[in-house]
């Protein structure tokens, strides 16, 4: 069993900078793929950025693809999404998902493609 937490959430302005940690338990962890999702009130949960276990291979969302950076260190079981531009389409609560097994086309994208989710936390960008 994985355990995801993520923590640095907040309020920022637009142009300002978050990084949010995604910390596991499990001894597992590593030999995942993992991935950050977010949710805005009123939608559908949508893909951001995924990392392979052994971080050689990233993918992001168009609306993210220059701003925000994923990475992972596996060492210490934690995972961050670096939100560099922010805009306030980007508010929404960000989860991490754990537990992908290998990518399989464009499997990454779809939330049912992961096991393992954390509570997710909020990031409010005001303009």
């Amino acid at each position: 069993q994985v355990q995801l937490v993520e923590s640095g959430g907040g309020l920022v302005q637009a142009g300002g900078s978050l990084r949010l940690s995604c910390a596991a338990s499990g001894r597992t962890f590593s030999s995942y793929a993992l991935g950050w999702f977010r949710q805005a009130p009123g939608k559908e949960r949508e893909f951001v950025a995924t990392i392979s276990w052994n971080s050689l291979s990233t993918y992001y969302a168009d609306s993210v693809k220059g701003r925000f950076t994923i990475s992972r260190d596996n060492g210490k079981n934690t995972m961050y999404l670096q939100m560099n531009s922010l805009k306030p389409e980007d508010t929404a609560a960000y989860y991490c998902a754990g537990g992908l097994t290998y990518y399989r086309g464009t499997n990454y994208l779809s939330p049912g493609a992961y096991n393992y989710w954390g509570q997710g936390t909020q990031v409010t960008v005001s303009s």
